[in-house]
């Protein structure tokens, strides 16, 4: 069975690469239809991912990005754990302290 890995998450995929292909296709083309009810523009990037599993400059364009999202996410993670610990000593030095005055 085909599988995608993205975000963390592994889906699985139709074994026949036709009804993948048709499957990808059928997304991008929804989702270039976002506009009307119940499509959405959601549908592009996922059809993109389906297509990726088959079509190996769609697989590229997809690393390149999963990869630089990950880069990404990464540091805004240690900046936000930074942020966090500067927060929690000032919180600690201000129960320590007291109130001013």
């Amino acid at each position: 069975m085909a599988q995608v890995k993205f975000a963390g998450r592994t889906v699985n995929l139709p074994r026949s690469r036709l009804v993948r292909m048709g499957l990808g296709v059928a997304l991008v083309i929804g989702g270039l239809l976002g506009f009307l009810p119940v499509l959405g523009f959601w549908m592009i990037p996922l059809g993109l991912i389906v297509l990726s599993v088959d079509i190996p400059a769609v697989r590229r364009l997809r690393r390149r990005l999963q990869v630089k999202w990950g880069r990404r996410w990464q540091v805004w993670w240690e900046q936000r754990k930074a942020r966090r610990e500067k927060e929690d000593g000032e919180r600690g030095a201000r129960k320590r302290k007291g109130p001013p005055g």
